[in-house]
């Protein structure tokens, strides 16, 4: 590290970047031990004064690239979004000296290079870093010093640098430790100059860190245990006694109704102890899982209790406060359905079929997932349990028809299955065969996989059970790699699965094959269609549809957002995605803001997404989609179907409303949905008799929804097994904003329309939606009129006529001349472009000279001094010459 007290000189900048840059490429050697590196360089450069709560590791130096690639991927992460730091250029080495296999999994093809000479070869380094706005990069740590606790990417070091920051802490060590349920939680062993509590430690680390990367336990030790030769020994560390740590200190349940309510929450949350005064929305808790706590609640102790309720007593013990006051509510099973030879279609079978035959080809409704499979798969084995898991969900030997008119399900007993096999060839390259052929086998085998899964997923014909299809593709890498590689596709028609079905189907496929037995399911989906036209259900169904019908009473709103294209007179599936993100800070910002105003961070980024378009199209009033797992029964979380409904959101945005006030506005259109959730958005549409518009969709034309990253990683008998990217061009609506929590901030995913816009706009779009969000996390007691939505760039850009942004200022000398700065410029750089109109291109030599030309013209002609000259020329190349001139 080059350090300097003082701003350099430009001058001695450029010496030091020379000096570094002749560094490239150069090998390091440790004299006291075996190993060797080489210079990897990049620099940053401080600012006297500057204030750095991190200090990046900069910019590449010049003949050095720098990409921040997903892990095991060539996918380049958005700015903002954590990945594997790659190193591309001349400094890059050749490998690793006698160490072929480790050569093999660093040195690798460059994807991004196109083939210039020298700069075929990219090092992945191992670190996790992220590109910032400004083009640098922060260092993240170590991809091998990370754990993953419940879906989140943690950096054990920079939770122990903060627990050092502590004041009296003298030690620090934080590991990861499985519960005797296999789930992870961090704990923070520590000693201290004088006893610190828990809950003072997790206060003291909340204010610098979000709120999962504290740790759930908290140990206090004499001293730390030392193995022989000094080091900590951290397997002699002791288990954590006590009791998960998340806000107050732990206080067991008292009473049988908090035991059966903290029962209750462990199952939802999937944690290991509960304290009855920890907050649900601050240990994992959400609008959805809130809605599936009623409905356990309400099984398991017979009170049915209002989803508000949750909102306003989110402890265990002002719960059980709450329940004391309710009356019983006898919790009534759905029942098993009498055998026939067809049944009825629920409310969301009715819409997809009737979606399918507009265009039985489409495929917009068939719901794909790919996993990646390393390690000796069993191919036998896969195919026999998913004919377990056919025979086990009788969705999954469903077919549909006509029955007098009407659409009906049919069960068969049985139906023809097989996994389609399909192998790439990957001949060429073996263990042995060098690097270059070795990446170009990569290559050429995930160019083909990719064809493949875009092949498989194609049109199901509703009439043939099932309505499910299962490939399998050996990547053919087992003679490059220890290990056997697979694709496992599956495709199902939405018209018998949802996500949740998936999530399901994943976790019974893994048990399976893991040899574990499976309770038998008491109901199906049949039982769940039938019980759903049942006498008892219509008249709960008709309660909550006076809500929906007083909601959406007068005249209902159009989105009126200006498209780049004319509307189509039928609606296009064709789209595409735009992806940003929300960093850290602001996200935090969000989270404590739904925390001090009761609501949640769907809450905060729905009100933020509806302010959005409420200043780009001046609407007071508009409807919002937003999907929910439609599962208000607690029978129905292990049955594969399709449940999940839609709710449309009605708020109403106005200048003159404070963000906070506005926010309050939409927590309480929220839980109203919420609460009425059960009620079919298709029976609402019918309702409701809206004309048919076939170039839009019914009521409402954007869509939102916030996912919570509650990732799984599976491991069993020698698999592993990890997500495979699909490519999405589709469309459903005009505009459907996804927002997923994640450590390093909210990934935020645009999609939209390709028929109606452009992929700039949408950017703008997405740059607005940031900047808003960034305003509103600063300063949310401002009116929704005074919220800033103009990036800085776009400000200068709308100020100074769209020139170019980010050119530093020249004090310009009085008295001199505009032309005499072409000259100059024609002298410093003469073959650089300085006119361009449509085709035509002039460098500053070339309008020089031709100025010049034209100025002798003139003086011939007698023009001197104080002379006026009229110009007439349409807008041209010549018309700056005529000017200079």
């Amino acid at each position: 590290v080059f350090a300097s007290g003082e701003a350099l000189p430009p001058q001695h900048v450029a010496r030091f970047q020379r000096l570094v840059s002749s560094l490239a490429g150069a090998k390091l050697v440790n004299l006291y031990g075996p190993t060797e590196a080489t210079v990897d360089v990049s620099y940053f450069d401080c600012e006297p004064d500057g204030a750095y709560s991190v200090i990046p590791i900069g910019k590449p130096i010049q003949n050095i690239r720098l990409y921040i690639v997903k892990e095991g991927t060539e996918q380049l992460q958005p700015i903002g979004v954590a990945g594997e730091l790659c190193i591309g250029g001349v400094g890059v080495a050749r490998g690793y000296l006698n160490r072929p296999e480790l050569t093999a999994e660093k040195f690798v093809k460059d994807p991004f290079a196109g083939g210039e000479a020298g700069y075929e070869r990219m090092y992945r380094t191992g670190d996790l870093a992220r590109w910032m706005p400004d083009g640098s990069i922060e260092y993240l740590g170590r991809i091998d010093h990370q754990v993953k606790i419940r879906g989140y990417r943690i950096e054990l070091g920079e939770v122990e640098t903060q627990l050092l920051q502590v004041e009296s802490v003298r030690e620090a060590i934080v590991m990861a430790r499985a519960d005797e349920t296999g789930q992870k939680h961090m704990v923070a062993y520590y000693v201290a100059g004088q006893e610190i509590s828990a809950s003072e430690l997790r206060s003291a680390l909340g204010q610098e860190l979000p709120s999962y990367m504290v740790p759930s336990y908290f140990v206090q030790l004499e001293q730390m245990p030392l193995s022989p030769n000094g080091k900590i020994d951290r397997k002699a560390l002791p288990a954590p006694e006590g009791s998960l740590q998340s806000g107050a200190d732990y206080v067991p349940p008292r009473t049988w109704v908090e035991v059966k309510l903290a029962q209750i929450w462990q199952d939802v949350l999937g944690l290991a102890q509960v304290g009855v005064k920890e907050n649900f929305f601050e240990i994992g808790g959400h609008s959805l899982r809130a809605t599936t706590l009623t409905s356990k609640i309400h099984q398991e102790l017979n009170k049915q209790l209002p989803l508000r309720s949750i909102f306003e007593a989110p402890t265990i013990e002002q719960l059980a406060a709450v329940l004391e006051g309710l009356d019983q509510v006898a919790y009534a099973s759905i029942p098993v359905t009498e055998e026939r030879s067809f049944y009825p279609l629920s409310s969301a079978q009715k819409r997809l079929y009737v979606l399918h035959q507009f265009d039985p080809l489409d495929v917009n409704y068939n719901m794909p997932s790919v996993l990646q499979v390393s390690g000796p798969l069993d191919v036998k084995r896969v195919e026999h349990i998913f004919r377990q898991l056919i025979a086990r969900h009788a969705t999954l030997r469903t077919r549909f028809e006509l029955i007098d008119s009407e659409p009906m399900q049919w069960i068969e007993d049985t139906v023809p299955f097989e996994v389609e096999y399909t192998k790439v060839q990957a001949e060429g390259a073996t263990a042995d065969t060098d690097q270059d052929t070795t990446t170009d086998t990569y290559t050429r085998v995930n160019i083909e996989a990719q064809q493949l899964v875009r092949r498989f997923v194609r049109p199901f014909d509703l009439k043939a059970a099932p309505l499910l299809r299962v490939g399998l593709v050996d990547l053919g890498l087992q003679g490059i790699e220890q290990e056997s590689q697979h694709l496992l596709m599956l495709d199902m028609h939405h018209i018998v699965s949802d996500g949740v079905s998936l999530e399901v189907l994943t976790d019974e496929f893994v048990r399976l094959y893991g040899g574990e037995e499976l309770a038998p399911l008491r109901i199906q989906y049949k039982d769940y269609a039938v019980w759903q036209q049942s006498e008892a259900h219509q008249e709960w169904m008709q309660r909550q549809e006076a809500y929906w019908l007083s909601t959406f009473q007068g005249e209902l709103p159009v989105l009126d957002l200006s498209t780049d294209f004319a509307r189509p007179a039928v609606q296009s599936t064709a789209g595409d995605t735009v992806e940003f993100v929300l960093e850290r800070e602001v996200s935090e910002r969000l989270k404590e803001l739904a925390a001090q105003t009761g609501s949640t961070l769907y809450m905060v980024m729905l009100a933020a997404y509806t302010t959005l378009l409420h200043k780009y199209t001046g609407q007071e009033d508009m409807i919002v989609g937003t999907p929910i797992a439609g599962r208000p029964h607690a029978e129905l979380s292990n049955l594969v179907g399709v449940f999940i409904n839609t709710l449309a959101i009605r708020n109403y945005p106005s200048s003159d409303k404070s963000f906070l006030e506005y926010l309050q506005e939409v927590k309480e259109q929220a839980l109203n949905a919420y609460e009425h959730q059960d009620y079919p958005f298709e029976e609402l549409v019918e309702k409701l008799n809206l004309t048919r518009d076939t170039s839009r969709n019914a009521l409402f034309d954007t869509m939102f929804e916030l996912k919570t990253m509650e990732q799984r990683d599976f491991e069993l008998e020698g698999l592993s097994l990890s997500s495979y990217p699909l490519d999405n061009h589709t469309a459903k609506f005009d505009l459907s904003l996804e927002a997923i929590e994640q450590p390093e901030g909210i990934l935020c995913s645009l999609e939209y329309s390709t028929a109606l816009y452009k992929r700039e706009t949408m950017t703008r779009l997405a740059e607005h939606f940031a900047e808003i969000v960034r305003a509103i996390a600063y300063h949310p007691q401002q009116p929704l009129a005074v919220l800033n939505m103009v990036t800085d760039e776009e400000q200068e850009q709308l100020i100074y006529g769209f020139g170019e942004v980010g050119v530093t200022d020249v004090a310009v000398e009085a008295g001199t001349l505009f032309h005499t700065y072409v000259e100059e410029q024609a002298q410093l750089i003469p073959d650089h472009v300085a006119v361009v109109y449509e085709e035509q291109q002039l460098t500053y030599r070339k309008l020089n000279e031709r100025a010049n030309q034209l100025a002798r013209r003139l003086r011939n002609e007698g023009i001197g001094r104080e002379s006026i000259v009229g110009i007439l020329s349409e807008r041209s190349v010549d018309m700056l010459v005529g000017v200079l001139a």
